[in-house]
């Protein structure tokens, strides 16, 4: 299981994964296809998240995977064989959201499609928390890992970056992301910082709001 005394290069990026599945299946098991303004809004979320998600898989395969293969041959087989199936269902909600607006059959059948791809996910980035990083942490060093996500965070798109801080900062712990915000405030510029914590503030709760102003203040 998780040791919080290593670094964990799973657990943000898939809480905030977690709460944008979430939001979208809720968002798509209430979806009016009659009214073009909500479908068109509920289009471009959705997606918004599969592009998110197939960007996730590339980065996950191309750097992770490939390290934990490196030292430790075959652990990742059964993921990889999850991130394959990952275009053959994506393709399916895709076709289900081109034929949506005007169509409730459609709409419900995106919502059923999407429940399981949901739950597919769940249980896939269960899997990479716990055995992928048992493997990580018996193979690499906290230095090594932190270097591995540094690649990740090099490779981002700038929509990418946006849709990422969008869902993890709002989703994590209030020490997650006080340690999330202290580390983009030293490496990043001013307005850029300034930016994502007004994009963020609107997303919190009060309390965090207020573990949030504690934090900055510190």
């Amino acid at each position: 299981m998780p040791t919080l005394s290593r670094f964990d290069i799973y657990a943000p990026i898939h809480k905030g994964l977690r709460a944008f599945m979430a939001h979208a299946l809720v968002r798509a098991g209430r979806l009016d296809p009659f009214d073009p303004a909500e479908t068109a809004e509920v289009t471009r979320e959705l997606a918004e998240l599969l592009d998110f998600c197939l960007g996730h898989a590339e980065h996950e395969d191309s750097v992770v995977h490939a390290a934990l293969e490196a030292r430790s041959p075959g652990v990742t087989l059964a993921i990889a064989a999850d991130h394959e199936r990952y275009d053959a269902e994506i393709a399916q909600l895709r076709e289900l959201l081109r034929r949506v607006p005007g169509d409730a059959q459609a709409a419900h059948a995106l919502y059923l499609a999407l429940s399981t791809f949901v739950a597919h996910n769940l249980a896939h980035m269960h899997e990479e928390e716990t055995r992928h990083n048992e493997a990580l942490w018996a193979t690499h060093t906290d230095a090594e890992i932190h270097a591995l996500h540094g690649r990740i965070l090099a490779s981002l798109t700038p929509e990418q970056s946006r849709i990422g801080l969008r869902w993890m900062l709002p989703h994590v712990s209030a020490g997650e992301r006080a340690g999330m915000l202290a580390h983009m405030r030293a490496g990043a510029p001013a307005e850029v910082f300034d930016g994502v914590v007004d994009m963020l503030r609107p997303l919190l709760g009060s309390r965090d709001r207020l573990k949030l102003d504690m934090a900055l203040a510190a």
